[in-house]
């Protein structure tokens, strides 16, 4: 079975995991667009809880262009989520898609080999979270 994201367990609280996230994805060259707090919109829209869940949007301006142009269905595809998650007290899991793995489903060598591309910037980003 393929993954689908790059994970590491660090050490801190959820708002350091957040922002160092965020610096680490941005020292690759991608912006975070969103932030969903998914926790929060579930209590919100269905009274449940689940541990601390923040999805940030992130996009490589660049890649994003190139892969677009080469395939419109791509946009679809677009952002690339950062999943910082409480999985206990004082521990962070750090999930960071694979855009090889989302790509995959279009079937384009180019895109593949430009989605190869980000996936070394965004494991370098987790790895230096």
């Amino acid at each position: 079975m393929q993954t689908i994201n790059f994970k590491r367990v660090i050490e801190t609280t959820l708002d350091e995991a957040i922002a160092r996230a965020t610096q680490a994805l941005a020292a690759e060259g991608f912006g975070v667009l969103t932030r969903i707090d998914m926790h929060a919109k579930i209590k919100e829209k269905t009274g449940e809880t689940i541990v601390p869940t923040v999805i940030l949007g992130a996009c490589h301006p660049q890649l994003a262009l190139t892969a677009y142009r080469e395939c419109s269905d791509v946009a679809s595809l677009l952002p690339c989520n950062a999943v910082v998650r409480e999985i206990a007290p004082g521990k962070i899991s750090l999930e960071f898609v694979k855009p090889t793995a989302m790509l995959a489903i279009l079937g384009d060598p180019k895109l593949q080999a430009m989605a190869a591309e980000a996936d070394k910037k965004i494991e370098r980003a987790i790895s230096s979270v």
